[in-house]
């Protein structure tokens, strides 16, 4: 049986919005609920792993747990390897579920349904995606497409990751959603690994795993949850949990 933690990546330099996992929204800083959204999923322990003493303190103010990791670190997934590798040396936990800091209004299902995709033994990496229902999203190249072959109902078997619009002809596409679940192996080899050629193309760290043959599987879910990167994002989730 699988022992699910969850780890959020949380770093205090953003270029739209510095500062922003400290950013108050509804009287707690935004990471203090998505720690919330983390604990309601029910999986397991939730980490925060962080760059900066301010958002480790905030985290444990509201009780919660937070690891200082190295501020150097180029992607969220060697952040939360560091602090996952600090919080659990003993390896208790064989499954990792990466959720973003900027997610404060994340249904705790969707982590959930994440993990669940770790029931086959041949699959690495889980994550999610959502069909596309806004015509100008097709386009869009922030819009990150998931591409994949269905094996069974509301999952896919990714194939590959595109900023493009992709697949081509009649059909849906699937907005990508950046949560992940590892098992704990992948997630070591995925760090271990250096940048892959399609990856630095792109700009899309997962194609790392499937262009190493490491399985990831999509779970298809409604909607895609609300992430906040702009002023503009932080007024919105601040008049959505106000």
């Amino acid at each position: 049986m699988a022992r699910p933690i969850v780890v959020v990546p949380a770093r205090m330099s953003s270029t739209r919005l510095p500062g922003k996992p400290l950013a108050d929204i509804a009287g707690k800083p935004m990471i203090v609920h998505v720690l919330e959204r983390g604990l309601a999923a029910g999986i397991g322990p939730v980490v925060v792993a962080c760059d900066d003493a301010a958002i480790a303190a905030a985290v444990e103010a509201a009780g919660g747990t937070a690891v200082l990791t190295r501020p150097d670190h180029e992607s969220g997934s060697d952040r939360i390897f560091e602090a996952l590798e600090t919080i659990d040396p003993d390896r208790r936990h064989d499954v990792v579920v990466n959720l973003q800091g900027d997610l404060p209004t994340i249904d705790p299902a969707l982590l959930t349904g994440a993990a669940a995709l770790l029931d086959d033994p041949e699959v690495a990496i889980a994550t999610l995606a959502s069909e596309i229902v806004r015509e100008e999203e097709r386009t869009l190249s922030q819009v990150v497409k998931a591409v994949g072959t269905p094996i069974g109902p509301r999952r896919l078997r990714a194939l590959y990751f595109t900023r493009a619009t992709a697949p081509w002809g009649e059909g849906p596409l699937f907005h990508h959603i950046g949560l992940y679940a590892y098992r704990r192996e992948a997630l070591a080899r995925f760090v271990a690994l250096p940048p892959s050629p399609l990856e630095q193309r792109e700009k899309l760290e997962q194609l790392r795993a499937l262009e190493a043959g490491m399985r990831i599987d999509i779970g298809l879910v409604d909607g895609v949850p609300f992430g906040v990167d702009t002023p503009e994002d932080l007024a919105r989730a601040r008049a959505e949990l106000g």
